[in-house]
């Protein structure tokens, strides 16, 4: 896995709350009826294409690769925490799990039928998403289906000390316009079929985005 000094500090970062961060974060069970409708309409449309695996990318406990599993979808999940990934198969023992960046997912060309990341590229710097969007549509078979949820701002940049039981952490989180988004996954090739802008409210906190994208046949 190439490193990058981003990447040294989200792995170590999640490293240290990883405990507590698995016990705070909701099951899919318990998050609002859009969420859990976006997944069960991501999972409908990959298992219509039968055209391979998912792959859940910064799957952190596991909780939501479980979730594809009983939603009827073959899946796996990828972190760049080896604490979390530790976690997910204590949790999960049937599921693999695997260390790995996105930014160099160590999946064959045109082999994976979907690709969920679920809060999982904020971390990323705004420059670099080009290099992970890229690696999705890479990885994925044509016709293969992306479903991207992010919060969303104006181009903010966000720095904390302090996370998930105020263990020390060094996390910058980046919240860009959700145009912005859509345009760089239509620049890496990926088709946007949809997109769904939730406001805070209703047990939501901060504005959220859910993309629905797929690689043209």
């Amino acid at each position: 896995m190439t490193d990058t000094p981003y990447l040294a500090a989200v792995r170590e970062s999640y490293d240290t709350v990883a405990a507590d961060y698995a016990a705070s974060v909701k099951a899919p069970a318990e998050l609002d009826p859009l969420s859990r409708a976006m997944l069960a309409a991501f999972a409908e449309l990959v298992r219509a294409t039968g055209r391979g695996p998912v792959a859940d990318v910064g799957c952190g406990p596991g909780k939501v690769t479980a979730h594809l599993t009983e939603l009827g979808l073959s899946a796996f999940g990828i972190d760049v925490s080896p604490k979390m990934i530790e976690l997910a198969r204590e949790a999960h023992p049937n599921l693999r799990f695997a260390v790995g960046s996105m930014t160099a997912l160590e999946i064959g060309d045109h082999d994976l039928g979907g690709i969920l990341a679920y809060y999982s590229t904020h971390h990323t710097p705004p420059e670099l998403l080009p290099v992970v969007f890229a690696e999705f549509h890479r990885t994925l078979a044509p016709g293969g289906r992306l479903m991207l949820v992010c919060r969303v701002g104006k181009a903010e940049h966000l720095r904390r000390t302090l996370a998930y039981g105020n263990h020390p952490a060094h996390f910058e989180s980046y919240r860009l316009p959700a145009d912005r988004i859509s345009e760089l996954l239509e620049d890496a090739g990926l088709i946007v079929s949809a997109r769904l802008v939730q406001a805070p409210g209703e047990g939501i906190k901060g504005t959220i985005a859910s993309f629905m994208a797929r690689k043209p046949e």
